[in-house]
């Protein structure tokens, strides 16, 4: 586990913009139970944790994918990094909705995206990774190239890495669930009683109770 890992594991719980509560479980929007609950949408309100996001994020991109011409944000929660990010390397930026207007243009990509274009996305976190593929799918057919994706925060679900491989699209995070795991012993903010709960509920969590 490397520093970043932890560091980032790090501001993420100081904020609470991950809570781990294994005796009183979360239920998720896909109806699943679980002792976690990330929510890096609060980020924004904290300019120093929000700066420290940009910067690493940006460090990622030009790093891994330095022939990247745009920057797209998934909806809604990687609008606000992805912006930032964007700004912070002088690149074009689109968000991409998990469904198209229902008036108007009826859009699915808000923002001018040149056909051609080589594009890194930008998420907030991901978990089976569905919905971040879908903006992938959205942009391939806009005749542009995902070359990339990168994220604050993985749950590292198995499912996730066989879509993410089956789609030819490398994922890059800042952090993952066994940092916080590790973090969150270290500062006291779970009991090491607690830690077979947790890695439990990642091996099937839709299964888990």
């Amino acid at each position: 586990m490397n520093t970043l890992e932890k560091l980032t594991a790090e501001k993420l719980l100081s904020i609470r913009a991950i809570k781990l509560q294994p005796s009183n479980p979360f239920t998720w929007a896909s109806g699943w139970k679980s002792p976690i609950y990330c929510d890096n949408r609060k980020l924004i309100s904290y300019p120093r944790i929000r700066t420290f996001i940009k910067i690493e994020l940006s460090r990622l991109i030009i790093e891994n994918f330095p022939e990247v011409d745009a920057i797209a944000g998934v909806a809604t929660g990687a609008i606000a990094p992805g912006a930032l990010v964007a700004d912070a390397l002088g690149l074009p930026f689109v968000y991409i909705r998990s469904t198209p207007k229902d008036h108007g243009l009826e859009n699915l990509i808000e923002g001018e995206l040149k056909p051609g274009s080589k594009v890194v996305v930008v998420e907030d976190l991901v978990s089976t990774g569905s919905s971040s593929l879908k903006a992938v799918e959205a942009i391939r057919r806009d005749s542009s190239d995902v070359i990339g994706m990168v994220a604050n925060f993985t749950y590292g679900f198995p499912i996730a890495t066989e879509k993410f491989n089956a789609a030819g699209v490398q994922l890059l995070t800042l952090t993952n669930y066994d940092a916080v795991l590790d973090e969150a012993l270290r500062i006291d903010y779970i009991a090491e009683s607690d830690l077979e709960t947790l890695q439990e509920w990642r091996k099937a969590p839709a299964d888990w109770k």
